[in-house]
């Protein structure tokens, strides 16, 4: 028998057996599970129809949009151009809303002319008007109003001409029709060639023509004429 001591072998401890584990419990699913109706199985077959051609249809005129651009660009610039060229083309071309126009006339009596539009012509002195009127005051104060739906001023040379139903108003309650009229501003007279028909006091009057002087005072009808007067023939 050696010296040598042998290792002890510790006494087996038996295991206590613990409780069993609980069965896992399942979860419900977070949603439950839904079948579309035929209704809408319906309308989504429809929208895909649709997309298959509008998509394509979409992409095309895209295609086409590229395509044209460039012409587009061309077409606006060439109308800029002939709209820069129909401006330059009238510089002087204005238009003047309301105007009115005053002078004197040879014995500095005022007169007057307005209108609804002036244009500017080619010459800076001349004018043309839409629904012109020109007042004259005379000398013992009444006046003179003649208006018509067309007319044309001469700045320059003090004449008005007038077109359209001219129209010839006197203060003493005289009234003057014609087609045309020339007026000279700067002496105070009118005359025209077309037939005219007049009334008043006196009566009514035809003629081929009349001539205006002395600012209105005096009116002289020219060519063939036929009155009546008040009270008679």
């Amino acid at each position: 028998m050696s010296g040598r001591e042998e290792p002890r072998i510790a006494p087996a401890v038996p295991l206590r057996a613990g409780p069993a584990p609980a069965p896992r419990r399942l979860l419900p699913p977070s949603r439950e599970r839904w079948a579309p109706s035929s209704a809408q199985i319906a309308r989504r077959r429809i929208a895909v129809r649709l997309a298959k051609w509008l998509l394509p249809a979409a992409g095309l005129g895209l295609l086409a949009a590229i395509a044209i651009w460039p012409e587009l660009d061309r077409m606006e610039d060439r109308a800029r151009v002939s709209f820069r060229r129909v401006v330059q083309a009238t510089p002087d071309s204005v238009r003047v809303v309301d105007p009115r126009y005053q002078g004197l006339d040879e014995q500095n009596r005022p007169f007057t002319v307005t209108a609804g539009v002036a244009t500017q012509t080619e010459s800076a002195d001349i004018v043309d008007l839409d629904a012109p009127r020109a007042d004259i005051l005379l000398t013992d104060g009444s006046w003179v109003l003649l208006e018509s739906r067309t007319g044309r001023y001469d700045k320059a040379r003090n004449v008005l001409d007038l077109s359209g139903e001219v129209t010839l108003w006197q203060d003493g309650g005289n009234l003057l029709v014609t087609e045309a009229a020339e007026i000279q501003l700067h002496e105070g007279s009118a005359s025209g060639d077309r037939p005219v028909a007049a009334q008043g006091p006196f009566g009514t009057l035809t003629s081929e023509g009349f001539r205006l002087t002395e600012r209105g005072q005096v009116v002289v009808f020219t060519g063939r004429a036929r009155a009546v007067l008040e009270g008679g023939q």
